[in-house]
C-alpha cells in the first residue's frame, strides 16, 4: 500500500494538477451540524438513497418534491405511524415512484430512526457521536437495523448528509485493489476491516478526511 501522498500525486496528474484535484474534494459537515440535523432530513436522505438505487437519478430528482409531500415532509413521528392504508395511498400517488418494496422500506426506516432517537435523543446525535475509526461499524448498523441501507446505498446516504465517510464506488475499489488493500470488491467483515484500516492509516499520514481520501482514490483511476 503506497503512502497517500503518492496516490494524491497520481490523482493530481490525471485531473490536471493538484489545484484542480483539490477543487474536486468536498469538506464533511462539522459534528455540530450533524448533531443539529433533524430526523426528518435523515429519513428523507435514506428514502432518496434507496430510490436512487436502481433508478435514474434525474427521475428521482424531478419527483422529489412529490415524495416530500407524500411522506408528510418525512416527519418521523408521522411516518412511524403509517399503516397498510398509507402504503395503499402511496401506491396510488402518481407523483412518486410507486415501488412497493421501497415505499415499505421508507416506513421501516422511520421505525429505525424512531428507535435510535428514543435512546440517543435524535439520529443526528447518534451519528455525531459515532467514532470515525469505526465507520465500518456504522455501516453495519445501517445494514442490519435499517431497511435496504446496505452497501453503496448506506455509504451514499452518509456522504449526502456530510458524514466524513468513504464510498466504495467502482473507482475507489479499483484503487484499493491496486494498493493491495483487498483483492476483490469488499464484502466480508475481513475485507471491510482492511478498508477501514487503510483509510485510517491514510488519514493519519495526510491529516485529510475520509471523504477527501475516498474522492482522491476515485480520481486516481482512469475514467
Amino acid at each position: 500500500m503506497r503512502p497517500f501522498e503518492d496516490i494524491f500525486a497520481i490523482a493530481a496528474a490525471r485531473q490536471g494538477g493538484a489545484d484542480a484535484l483539490e477543487a474536486r474534494l468536498t469538506v464533511p459537515a462539522p459534528i455540530t451540524a450533524l448533531r443539529a440535523t433533524s430526523d426528518d432530513r435523515w429519513l428523507s436522505a435514506m428514502a432518496r438513497g434507496l430510490f436512487e438505487a436502481g433508478f435514474n437519478w434525474s427521475v428521482i430528482d424531478v419527483k422529489w418534491s412529490g415524495f416530500e409531500a407524500a411522506f408528510d415532509g418525512f416527519a418521523v413521528e408521522r411516518v412511524n405511524l403509517y399503516h397498510d392504508g398509507d402504503l395503499d395511498r402511496l401506491l396510488a400517488n402518481s407523483g412518486i415512484v410507486r415501488n412497493r418494496a421501497k415505499l415499505a422500506a421508507v416506513i421501516a426506516n422511520a421505525h429505525f430512526l424512531a428507535e435510535i432517537a428514543a435512546s440517543h435523543g435524535s439520529f443526528g446525535a447518534f451519528i455525531a457521536a459515532w467514532p470515525r475509526a469505526d465507520l465500518v461499524g456504522l455501516l453495519d448498523v445501517l445494514d442490519r437495523r435499517g431497511a435496504r441501507l446496505g452497501g453503496l446505498t448506506g455509504q451514499r446516504v452518509l456522504r449526502r448528509m456530510g458524514v466524513d465517510s468513504f464510498v466504495l464506488s467502482p473507482d475507489v475499489v479499483a484503487r484499493l485493489i491496486a494498493e493491495g488493500v483487498v483483492n476483490k470488491p469488499p464484502s466480508s467483515r475481513a475485507d471491510m476491516a482492511a478498508v477501514q484500516a487503510a483509510f485510517t492509516e491514510w488519514a493519519a499520514q495526510s491529516g485529510r478526511s475520509f471523504t477527501a481520501i475516498s474522492q482522491t482514490l476515485a480520481a486516481s483511476i482512469d475514467a
